[in-house]
């Protein structure tokens, strides 16, 4: 445990998300993973035909996350999160091949789009806090053979709308405005607050 942990138990990270992982490591969280394995692009989708704006649908998928794992571990504090790109009302999610990467490059370039990062902490069925938090990207216009270089470096980076911010993916943009945790997708800042205020990190 770090010094700032004043949990017996570190916190549990529904997520195998590696940026994650090392967002709260940087923190000095402690955390221990479990997979919670449920079909998000099947509730995505169900949640996007009933109407479900791309808030909504980043919350809901962490809840269900942090759901799926807390029962198991009812006695734990369990963090979902996940996140969710829009661009005029269309969602990205992780592309599938690199012809679908090479779309999404296309259909975002010289457009603003939002990422939405979302989170919910859970112990047993309780949610003790969830929260969204969003961030504007705005793309350059870039040539094809950026396209096809950037694809061939990058070989699609298995995130929400296909790019690294913080590796070779920040030669997409011209200008960002949210803060860089929600960009990564995790709104550390208000996760930091409820930990303080729950009385698991130093106040």
């Amino acid at each position: 445990m770090t010094v700032l942990w004043r949990s017996n138990d570190p916190l549990v990270l529904a997520s195998q998300s590696t940026t994650r992982q090392t967002l709260l490591c940087a923190a000095g969280i402690p955390f221990e993973i479990r997979t919670a394995s449920i079909d998000e692009r099947a509730r995505e989708a169900e949640l996007v035909a009933r109407g479900a704006g791309p808030r909504e649908v980043a919350l809901d998928l962490s809840r269900a996350k942090a759901a799926k794992v807390s029962a198991v571990m009812p006695s734990r504090l369990v963090l979902g999160a996940d996140q969710v790109a829009c661009l005029e009302g269309r969602l990205f999610g992780k592309a599938s091949s690199s012809a679908a990467a090479r779309s999404q490059l296309v259909a975002m370039q010289g457009r603003t789009h939002e990422l939405h990062s979302g989170c919910c902490i859970m112990r047993g069925t309780d949610i003790l806090f969830e929260t969204v938090s969003t961030a504007w990207l705005s793309c350059r216009n870039f040539s094809a053979q950026f396209i096809e270089t950037y694809l061939a470096q990058t070989e699609g980076s298995g995130t929400a709308a296909t790019y690294q911010i913080e590796a070779f993916g920040a030669h997409l943009f011209d200008h960002i405005e949210g803060d860089h945790w929600t960009i990564l997708g995790l709104p550390l800042l208000p996760i930091l607050k409820f930990l303080r205020e729950e009385g698991s990190l130093l106040s």
